[in-house]
């Protein structure tokens, strides 16, 4: 499959059936995300998977307690075979930008120093190569954040401290029966030209 069409394919799917995924395809996805760009080769990226009814079971228990989820809207996404949580290590990128290759910049001095965290920029990265790659082996994936349940699902299945549970990425083989468009499905998507700002954002930007 060319990449192009991967892009125009892709979409967020929140239903699957319970068939399980081939763990060699899971591997794959995540070879996929760990070959993402990060910045100064830092490598702060870590995925949490979660393979099987227990596994993913104790995610949902912690993020959506039996109380609210028979009310939840998208039951098909709670039969995912498997979850990944992308985590990732500021500290590792501060260390990174600590040694002496790096040092003049000034962001090995904390995570404060970094205007722009180049580990949630690289985490993004990471993720859309495994949503792109879902689509390549023929699987639905939907990303979703954690919110307040970062903490939660960090001490449930031991993630080390000052770790980031960035977002979790469900995957699995789409049941189109049970699926259904998501409530922005229907907003218009910018023209090109709306994007794209060529030489400033304005044609009377300054020469």
């Amino acid at each position: 499959m060319e990449l192009s069409e991967a892009i125009r394919r892709r979409r967020m799917v929140r239903a699957y059936r319970t068939d399980p995924v081939d763990p060699g395809v899971v591997d794959h996805l995540c070879d996929l995300a760990r070959r993402a760009p990060s910045a100064g080769h830092s490598q702060g990226l870590d995925l949490l998977v979660l393979e099987g009814a227990d596994q993913v079971g104790s995610y949902w228990d912690v993020t959506l307690p039996p109380a609210r989820r028979a009310t939840f809207r998208w039951q098909g996404l709670l039969r995912a075979p498997v979850l990944l949580v992308v985590v990732v290590d500021p500290e590792a990128y501060v260390a990174r930008y600590a040694e002496p290759d790096k040092a003049a910049t000034g962001l090995g001095g904390g995570a404060a120093n970094w205007s722009v965290p180049f580990w949630w920029v690289d985490a993004g990265a990471a993720i859309e190569h495994v949503l792109l790659g879902a689509v390549e082996a023929g699987l639905g994936a939907c990303l979703f954040g954690l919110f307040e349940h970062e903490a939660a699902v960090a001490a449930r299945f031991a993630v080390p401290e000052g770790r980031r549970l960035v977002a979790s990425i469900a995957i699995g083989h789409p049941d189109p029966g049970s699926d259904g468009p998501g409530r922005s499905a229907d907003r218009r998507r910018r023209g090109l030209d709306e994007v794209v700002h060529r030489g400033g954002w304005t044609s009377q930007a300054a020469p």
